[in-house]
């Protein structure tokens, strides 16, 4: 489809310069912000300063340990480990628990947004950007649609204009594309609507460009824009309470919401939305408050100023061969950083509600999309030393590495915990004395208080998110009762530990593999995502998962033949992997959502009592794909 064809359906251009960025210059602007926190400082102290007197302790608990009998360069190794893996869990305990505060103080409102409070008159016009990549027209548009409608219920639709922007490359998806646009337009109210479409034919930078190419076009028009996911959906009160924030606040460049994943069918996407529900606005709530004027960008949900954005957030192709060189993957949290180093406000709002995203069906899909993000993450490795940047954003490019990073890590860690026995048993030495080697009576010889006391309180950081966020949801009757009561959100968690514990093995290994992949050098691709389908045939789930599966097998019969005890040691893992084509085939089907649905198991509010917006964005889908289904054929 060439560009003219498009021309009417696209408003007056008005040119935005978006210069490109050097990494290699620049300076930190405004180094205090207006919008900061009071005593920011103080809560940055308590959670990384915390988490370091945590991490020393624990070190230091370890380390006496490992000396019993000397340190060999094994002991060592395994001390580095739970070094950066302890302060990884010990930070993250440490900012949930002061989200868990804040949540049971109903705290955290931010930049005047408070939903208890009527709305305000926005003054500004505002542009809601939607990209889509091959996506399934009549889902993206049906979305589309309800936001509009929520928005015009507000009565400040006048405010607002909205723009399909289309990076589709299969030629088939891009005639229905346009084809369902049209419609509509004209379901809408015409060409006096303003609703408009655009089609790049070149995708240079993918979703980061898709962006660039609108701002340097049209951006001059907008003071700011919205930036919305295919599957996104956000009500017109949020979008409201947004555009007032940014304009009462005019330091700010950028506020994040906090996207509830909703609509989730599959079993693994009804786990998934169940632990964004009853883990998310804690984890979120800290986060947002130790984080203050320097917080995150996801790339979807959020409002940006566009003056700022385009003065600050051009991205410049990193140096060197995909795939830590060209464009950047993960663009959001650079584009963050390089705003926040403009002088720019970057804010995070996890208590506005009415903004929701869906996640992927299966395991299979998040790892695919997980594989892209590993690559993206990595590339900050190139960023993380730009100049003048906030340390609080190289901090979260930090975060974003590590986060790839611990799977490998932790893989080594149990590894290591194993083979310092087998040493001191002679098998790895030559010695091949294998009665008796049990990693467990090891450990608890050398000294049984001190490693009682780091397992639990090792397992006792991990699990909190999930303690915390149960009890949070106990405590707020409201939320109890629309999630379907204690009782069944209690057997909800333990389902979904179940579930995340049996696929942990799978995530790491992949994760683990995704991270050698790309040091190897081999390129992500850019693929478009499945909705709602998350099923494989049994040939798919073998083709992927068989060789995981027979490496558990293996692994479990070496352990048995070895020790009984040291198969029960590594009994998490080995199940895990022998057990990927089963677990995975179970929740990524329907059938198995359903079963726990019509029990209210698994089940979140806006799913037991859906807001107007979800509701109605699932009758424009039902709708529109019982009219393809009983029309004539598509072109």
């Amino acid at each position: 489809m060439s560009s003219t064809s498009t021309n009417s359906l696209l408003p007056v251009e008005s040119p935005l310069a978006m210069p490109e960025q050097s990494l290699r210059t620049g300076k930190l602007k405004n180094r205090s912000l207006p919008t900061s926190p009071r005593h920011i400082g103080w809560r940055r102290f308590y959670v990384f300063g915390g988490g370091a007197v945590m991490t020393i302790g624990a070190a230091w608990l370890l380390m006496r340990v490992l000396r019993v009998g000397g340190m060999s360069l094994l002991d060592t190794l395994l001390l580095f480990l739970f070094l950066f893996l302890f302060a990884w869990i010990a930070f993250s305990f440490l900012s949930t628990l002061a989200g868990f505060v804040l949540v049971l103080t109903r705290g955290g409102h931010k930049l005047g947004i408070d939903t208890r409070l009527p709305q305000r008159r926005v003054g500004q016009r505002t542009a809601l950007l939607m990209p889509t990549y091959n996506e399934d027209p009549r889902r993206l548009l049906a979305g589309l649609q309800a936001i509009y409608e929520s928005v015009a219920e507000t009565g400040q639709l006048d405010r607002f204009d909205f723009f399909v922007l289309s990076d589709t490359r299969r030629e088939e998806i891009a005639v229905r594309e346009m084809a369902e646009f049209l419609k509509l337009r004209e379901r809408l109210g015409g060409e006096t609507v303003r609703l408009y479409y655009r089609r790049r034919t070149d995708n240079t930078g993918r979703k980061a460009g898709n962006i660039a190419e609108w701002v340097r076009r049209f951006g001059g028009a907008y003071p700011h824009m919205l930036i919305l996911d295919a599957d996104s959906l956000m009500t017109g009160d949020s979008i409201i309470r947004l555009a007032a924030a940014m304009e009462r606040n005019p330091e700010v460049g950028l506020i994040q919401t906090l996207p509830m994943v909703v609509n989730g069918s599959t079993l693994f996407a009804r786990m998934q939305q169940f632990g964004g529900h009853i883990y998310g606005p804690v984890m979120a709530q800290g986060v947002a408050w130790w984080q203050g004027a320097e917080s995150n960008y996801w790339g979807h949900n959020a409002i940006i100023r566009t003056r700022a954005f385009a003065e600050e957030a051009g991205l410049p192709p990193l140096s060197g061969h995909k795939p830590f060189g060209g464009h950047i993957l993960s663009h959001d949290f650079v584009e963050a950083a390089l705003m926040r180093r403009g002088g720019w406000a970057i804010h995070m709002v996890p208590t506005l509600r009415g903004s929701y995203e869906e996640g992927p069906p299966s395991l299979t899909d998040l790892l695919i999309r997980d594989r892209r993000w590993c690559q993206g993450n990595l590339q900050h490795a190139k960023v993380l030393f730009a100049k003048g940047l906030h340390w609080i954003s190289r901090c979260h490019m930090l975060i974003g590495i590590g986060g790839y990073l611990t799977a490998p890590m932790w893989a080594m860690l149990l590894l290591f915990g194993l083979m310092i026995p087998l040493e001191n048993s002679g098998l790895l030495s030559g010695g091949f004395n294998l009665p008796g080697v049990s990693p467990v009576s090891f450990w608890r010889a050398r000294d049984a208080t001190r490693v009682a006391w780091l397992f639990i309180v090792t397992m006792g950081l991990l699990f909190t998110p999930k303690i915390l966020g149960y009890i949070a949801i106990l405590l707020n009757s409201r939320e109890r009762r629309r999630s379907g009561g204690g009782m069944r959100v209690f057997i909800g968690i333990l389902i979904e530990s179940v579930l995340a514990t049996l696929m942990a093995p799978i995530v790491m290994y992949r994760q683990s593999r995704g991270v050698a992949e790309v040091i190897a050098g081999k390129d992500s691709g850019w693929e478009a995502q499945r909705r709602d389908d998350g099923s494989l045939p049994l040939s798919g789930l073998i083709r992927s998962y068989g060789g995981l599966t027979l490496f558990g097998l293996f692994i479990g019969v070496l352990a048995w033949n070895i020790a009984p005890s040291l198969l029960a040691w590594m009994s998490p893992i080995v199940l895990g992997m022998a057990l990927s084509i089963p677990v995975v085939g179970l929740t990524s089907a329907r059938r198995s959502g359903d079963w726990l649905r019509r029990r209210r198991l698994l089940c979140i509010p806006e799913e037991l009592d859906p807001p107007p917006i979800l509701r109605r964005a699932a009758e424009l889908r039902q709708r529109f794909t019982a009219e393809a289904k009983s029309g004539p054929p598509q072109a």
